[in-house]
């Protein structure tokens, strides 16, 4: 008797049900160097997420969120840790289709830093000078010229005095201590930084600007395509997540060696004692996706004209996978408020 024959069709539909419908074994998470970031450097130098997840993760740096942002749209990335501003301009730009925030990692940490000898000692005094953020459109930048608006300045592409310029946060501590910058809004450590090796002094800090000081600095993001195809494995991610954050606001002084010996290697040169404890102070390391202040974000870079039209933010938190890791370890839930 002749054995059945198993349907080429049927066998090709099996291969792509089985390949779509299995969760990967890998995924790539951008991140930056920055202590606002501290929940990555951790889990990439202790190896946490891989440890949680049992998959291999390909790690990718960014200098500011814009650039993580395009190679999240190009899928060159799966996921990132990123601030405010790029993720409600990607947000919109995609029309809510590509990636959700699934977490918060960061509050505070970011400020407006002038040159001892600027010149600037009150409101008043910023008028022609030169003032760097980290890149154009990323959170710090949008802080910072809707700040600038509020005091009555305009800035040189609109036709004034004052020349707010990208500068990536590495070049900004080299221009302060050469003179060619008068002040930065930038972000942890390189607030402190600025303060300890370039002599400079914290004018603003930014969560004075914001209720209880509170307002996300970083938050994760990822691929609406990758969550679907893999809830287990963000599950487990976040899950990590919140356990690095607990090990972090434990035990600062411990987390801050881990974070500075990853800062090492990824850049050459470790912080100072001072500066690392300053950052690590200035910044609250939290799951809370902190949704209030991101919907304020969102109305000043409308206001500002980045965005043409008010923005609607609708789908943009995707908490459910956060609230069940946070249910099993009997904390509260977060909520978009």
């Amino acid at each position: 008797m002749s054995k059945r024959k198993f349907p080429i069709w049927a066998a090709l539909y099996y291969l792509v049900f089985t390949i779509c419908g299995a969760e990967s074994n890998s995924a790539r998470i951008g991140y930056f160097p920055n202590i606002t970031h501290a929940q990555a450097l951790y889990a990439k130098a202790t190896g946490e997420f891989e440890k949680q997840t049992g998959s291999k993760l390909t790690w990718i740096s960014f200098n500011a969120g814009p650039t993580a942002i395009e190679s999240l749209f190009a899928n060159a990335i799966d996921m990132t840790f990123i601030g405010s501003g790029p993720t409600v301009n990607g947000f919109t730009k995609s029309r809510g289709e590509k990636f959700v925030i699934v977490s918060g990692a960061a509050s505070g940490g970011s400020g407006l830093v002038v040159r001892a000898d600027s010149g600037i000692n009150t409101e008043k005094d910023f008028g022609d000078k030169t003032i760097a953020t980290p890149q154009l459109g990323n959170s710090q930048d949008i802080a910072a010229r809707v700040w600038f608006m509020e005091k009555g300045y305009k800035t040189r592409d609109r036709g004034g005095a004052l020349n707010l310029v990208p500068v990536s946060n590495p070049d900004q501590l080299t221009l302060f201590q050469r003179k060619g910058l008068d002040a930065a809004w930038t972000v942890e450590p390189w607030v402190s930084r600025l303060q300890v090796e370039a002599g400079g002094k914290l004018f603003l800090d930014e969560k004075s600007l914001w209720p209880e000081g509170m307002f996300v600095t970083t938050h994760l993001i990822v691929s609406k395509q990758f969550l679907a195809g893999n809830p287990d494995f963000m599950r487990k991610l976040l899950s990590a997540h919140v356990d690095i954050t607990q090990r972090i606001n434990q035990d600062k002084k411990a987390a801050a060696k881990v974070l500075n010996d990853q800062l090492n290697k990824e850049t050459g040169k470790s912080l100072k004692p001072e500066v690392i404890s300053k950052a690590m102070e200035n910044v609250v390391f939290t799951w809370d996706p902190i949704s209030t202040s991101l919907h304020k974000s969102a109305e000043d870079a409308h206001r500002i004209g980045y965005m043409r039209t008010a923005p609607n933010l609708a789908g943009i938190y995707s908490l459910g996978l956060l609230n069940q890791v946070l249910a099993e370890k009997k904390l509260p839930p977060v909520t978009e408020k």
